[in-house]
């Protein structure tokens, strides 16, 4: 039985597809007629104008690596001029904007000493992600270039950054589908065999990315290097779920300090108007203390002023009564 008809006769569920980025590497690195295909797609180009594909970084496929950080993303060259790379990212790393800015502006710094400006090859980045990048903006295919804010007045063709979201194929446009870049994400998305062969029945270039997938996880040393890659986004999953569950411990946490200090800080203001009403109180106190001493000093003089009236009229009455003595002891002697 040969390729074909073990292709056609394979059903269930594909052991690694194109999300592995390993198994995407050896698809493309493999099948030129693929890598040509999913690049006049993604790029908008009719077969007739490419003259040439051709990976400049290519490895040895099945090679064991003992480093399971390698990147993956695979440097081409088309048509002898401009420089695309390609990236399958299927694990939200949260750096992906900076990162393939960073990777696109290195490709772009190719000239060599002595060269012309003009001789810089231009460069485009094409990132399949498993993920939204932008939440507020979702979009199935994205192209980025450098624009003028004011009045979209383009800079340059000399550099683009495209990104596909794998998780929003219902997103593509008209234009998308005329090209068929839904279907090659479809096929990246495939997980059965059934689903895979489905999209090849209708491509072509499809049906031989889907026979190099059958024939690639035929191949033991294939199949490893994918279980490999899958184990290392595995335990990078794991780490971010762990930094995620931190995360949210540490909010939780300082949420919870948050709201302690809230109410720490309503007890504050409730002592402080307590303590404003006391300082209140306590100068009326004073102030009526101040009233009651006054009103007691004035008591006193009045009691001072009445002694001193009673004085005088004890005065008085002892006067009246010595003229009064008199009086009798003149009419006496009369």
């Amino acid at each position: 039985m040969n390729l074909n008809q073990k292709f056609q006769s394979a059903h269930g569920t594909i052991p690694y597809g194109m999300t592995n980025d390993y198994m995407f590497r050896a698809v493309l690195q493999s099948n030129n007629k693929v890598l040509r295909g999913l690049i006049c797609s993604l790029l908008h180009l009719p077969d007739e104008e490419v003259i040439s594909v051709e990976i400049i970084n290519p490895i040895m496929l099945g090679e064991a690596v003992e480093n399971k950080e390698m990147r993956l993303d695979i440097n081409v060259i088309l048509n002898d001029r401009t420089l695309i790379n390609l990236e399958m990212q299927i694990t939200n790393k949260l750096n992906w904007k900076e990162r393939s800015v960073m990777y696109l502006c290195r490709s772009f710094d190719n000239l060599k000493h002595g060269q012309d400006y003009a001789e810089a090859r231009p460069v485009i980045h094409i990132g399949f992600l498993n993920y939204t990048l932008f939440d507020e903006c979702p979009e199935f295919y994205a192209s980025y270039k450098l624009i003028n804010v004011k009045n979209y007045q383009k800079y340059s063709d000399s550099i683009t950054l495209n990104v596909i979201d794998l998780s929003r194929i219902d997103l593509a446009t008209e234009e998308d589908r005329q090209y068929h870049i839904d279907k090659w994400a479809l096929l990246f998305k495939s997980t059965t065999w059934e689903e895979i062969k489905m999209l090849a029945s209708k491509n072509e270039c499809m049906d031989e990315a889907a026979k190099t997938i059958y024939k690639f996880n035929a191949d033991e040393q294939i199949r490893k290097m994918c279980r490999d890659r899958e184990e290392h986004y595995q335990d990078l999953k794991n780490y971010e779920r762990a930094v995620s569950e931190r995360d949210s411990a540490i909010i939780s946490y300082q949420k919870a300090i948050a709201e302690k200090e809230g109410k720490i800080a309503e007890q504050r203001d409730t002592l402080e108007q307590r303590d404003n009403e006391i300082a209140q109180n306590a100068k009326l106190i004073r102030e009526r203390d101040n009233e009651i001493a006054q009103n007691a000093k004035l008591i006193r003089e009045r009691d001072n002023e009445i002694a001193q009236n009673a004085k005088l009229i004890r005065e008085k009455d002892e006067e009246i009564a010595m003229l009064r003595n008199k009086i009798e002891e003149l009419k006496r002697q009369e």
